[in-house]
């Protein structure tokens, strides 16, 4: 028999130079950077070219990008018009089907090759922003508000979603959300990319995968889980109770644990100053003092492996800056496209179809029974 690795547990795919993790010590590297130096210095087009091209942008190679992702933030008339008559579903399947609109109607966008998914993955890198920002408008019975050439990619989805210029401070802080979002190794949307890569599918198919792998609720729903606890939870005094019965009861408490990391979580490291200072400068410091006595709750877990993740401050940043709750998974997808672009890139470059087995363990030897002699 051979050995089985449940869930593909510790099974190493490939060899890849986007992204590296070391979960025993809390790193996140992407392509030799490490995420605090980023989250500290670099933008999120520096970032996105980073993780497509490999190297950072000098100052011409930054302009020329960021013109080409200005470029194709516009969305198609038909591809509104798909969000606006799907406005009752739920906000993935209406980013999944836009995604896949845009690019179907994309007549370049059909060969899975580098030449062909480079640039048609940039402009989803756009696309999929104005996509998020519109259907939060429709959603809200709005119109949908025309991107901003002049604003940056963090502060044109927010004027874009908002209908207003977003404050510098909110920009900013947006922008550090997707850098932190931005990649994260072979998690399983982007798995679900490669795999879609591997079979030669177009740059698209392979984006609208991994986004249909994010909705479920273990890989992108934490946040929205989180926000939720909080506001149950009401009050921090009430924190640690709330806590303990849910453990008591067999139920996960989301936004800890982490397939990889046996450590803190270093994005989450860089959400929660924050959520923190957020909170204070908007009158709210509660989500923040009940955010602490989660933590201290589950404190005892840690010699277990069980940190908070990225998604424990993310749905408090995103509540406080007005993002609905329904759009914390969107919002996901958003700061993840440059890595799932790249990586659909990296599968295309070296391509072999990925073809895992299953081990059976069902009956092998059952003899044909007339369906009148069956029970």
């Amino acid at each position: 028999m051979s050995s089985v690795g449940t869930g593909l547990k510790g099974i190493v795919l490939d060899e890849t130079r986007i992204a590296f993790i070391d979960g025993e010590a809390g790193k996140l590297v992407y392509r030799g950077y490490n995420i605090h130096d980023l989250a500290v210095h670099a933008t999120f087009e520096e970032v996105s070219y980073l993780l497509l091209y490999g190297a950072l942008p000098n100052r011409e190679q930054l302009r020329d990008f960021d013109r080409q992702l200005k470029a194709g933030r516009t969305i198609p008339e038909p591809v509104i018009e798909i969000i606006q008559r799907m406005n009752a579903a739920h906000p993935m399947d209406v980013l999944r089907t836009a995604c896949s609109a845009v690019v179907g109607l994309d007549e370049n966008s059909r060969e899975a090759t580098v030449d062909v998914g480079l640039p048609v993955g940039i402009r989803l890198i756009s696309q999929v922003a104005t996509i998020v920002a519109a259907m939060h408008r429709i959603r809200q019975g709005l119109d949908p508000v025309s991107p901003r050439e002049e604003l940056s990619h963090a502060a044109n989805f927010l004027y874009m979603l908002f209908g207003h210029e977003p404050t510098a401070e909110d920009a900013q802080i947006i922008d550090l959300d997707l850098v932190l979002h931005a990649e994260h190794s072979s998690n399983a949307s982007t798995f679900a990319a490669r795999v879609a890569a591997g079979t030669a599918a177009d740059i698209g198919s392979c984006i609208v995968a991994a986004i249909a792998t994010l909705k479920g609720p273990l890989h992108g729903g934490a946040a929205e889980a989180v926000q939720k606890t909080v506001e149950e939870i009401g009050d921090p005094q009430k924190a640690i109770d709330y806590i303990e019965e849910k453990i008591k009861a067999g139920e996960k408490v989301m936004g800890f644990g982490h397939r990889v990391y046996k450590n803190e979580d270093p994005r989450g490291s860089e959400l929660r100053g924050v959520a923190r200072e957020l909170g204070h400068k908007r009158g709210n410091d509660q989500w923040f003092q009940i955010l602490q006595e989660v933590e201290r709750a589950m404190e005892p877990y840690r010699a277990k492996g069980i940190y908070p993740n990225v998604d424990f401050y993310a749905g408090a940043v995103y509540s406080l800056l007005g993002i609905p709750d329904e759009q914390f998974i969107p919002m996901f997808a958003v700061g993840r496209m440059p890595g799932w672009v790249a990586h659909v890139l990296e599968q295309y470059r070296d391509n072999v179809l990925i073809r895992p087995l299953l081990e059976y363990t069902g009956p092998r030897h059952l003899r044909w029974t007339p369906i009148d002699q069956r029970n």
